[in-house]
């Protein structure tokens, strides 16, 4: 059995590394429409949007008068005090490694300690279009490598489980946000679902969220907005859908519950969770309207991170 101490470092190196996948994801759709001549564009500033997806609208207003590219770049990238910026999550999950060095293997520390390194050559005042695309693509590839080096090199053990719970809670949090954001801010009411804005927003969401081959291949048919609604929340085969996330967040619940000889509230709540999800769909989801189906996965995964960290990791 893991202390709790390692076991919450692990839990928190695989959050703040997905949180920084997420992060350039979010900064990756907010360029690709601030792109689109001004006929596609949205009646909110694409930057603007990018801030208010990670839940750092308040910070921003206090450090910054203006969401303009600069500043938002600067923000989410690099800001040592953004929570959610892509230089404080990676800086947060190396200390993590490092605390826990002999709970992760060589591969995995050499994988978050080159991203570190790596990102410290870059410049939040110097990017052009360029350059933040080759940016992005180093945080989303480091990441990814990550990722990979710990599928492939942990065992499967209690601490592969908190570090796969962090992953998957922060992976469907950050999904949902980043569809309520288009939905609610970026659409402007003035323009009829499907129309050529629409079309233009909802594929610069999938390629985002590296779903755009995904949808193709699950409908086999033009964007529709309510079938990318469907896959980014309900479609288990999408491994960024946040019903797939829940149902591997309770899957390693029930893994601990095994590990440990018994059940508790975190388990109780990811079972909810995720029943509540598998039951949902689109005709549902539409009823209660999408902002607030989105809204209610947000509170409730929120509600599950409590829970484990209550049961696991004080």
């Amino acid at each position: 059995m893991l202390l709790s101490r390692v076991a919450n470092d692990l839990y928190w190196l695989a959050r703040y590394t997905e949180r920084a996948e997420n992060t350039a994801r979010i900064l990756d759709v907010a360029s690709r429409l601030s792109s689109l001549p001004s006929t596609y564009a949205g009646s909110m500033n694409e930057w603007e949007s990018a801030v208010i997806a990670t839940g750092g609208e308040a910070l921003f207003r206090e450090r910054y008068d203006e969401a303009s590219r600069r500043n938002v770049i600067r923000f989410m990238g690099f800001d040592a005090n953004n929570p959610s910026s892509i230089f404080f999550c990676l800086d947060v999950a190396r200390r993590s490694a490092r605390a826990v060095r002999t709970a992760i293997t060589r591969e995995m520390w050499e994988a978050i300690n080159d991203a570190w390194l790596e990102l410290r050559r870059y410049n939040a005042d110097a990017m052009s279009p360029r350059q933040l695309s080759e940016f992005l693509e180093f945080v989303k590839a480091a990441c990814l490598k990550f990722d990979g080096s710990a599928f492939r090199t942990m065992l499967r053990t209690d601490a592969h489980a908190f570090f796969r719970l962090g992953t998957y809670v922060e992976r469907g949090d950050a999904t949902a946000r980043i569809l309520d954001v288009k939905y609610h801010v970026l659409l402007p009411e003035s323009d009829p679902v499907g129309g050529g804005l629409d079309y233009f927003q909802w594929s610069s969401i999938l390629r985002g969220a590296s779903a755009l081959t995904a949808y193709q291949w699950v409908f086999r048919d033009a964007l529709r907005p309510w079938r990318v609604a469907e896959l980014l929340t309900l479609r288990r085969e999408l491994p960024r859908s946040i019903a797939n996330c829940s149902k591997f967040t309770l899957d390693f619940l029930d893994d601990l519950a095994n590990d440990y000889g018994r059940q508790g509230p975190a388990q109780r709540a990811g079972r909810a969770y995720h029943a509540r999800l598998a039951n949902s769909s689109v005709d549902t989801m539409y009823r209660e309207g999408l902002h607030e189906f989105l809204q209610r996965a947000i509170r409730e995964n929120n509600a599950l991170a409590e829970a484990i960290e209550a049961q696991y990791l004080r």
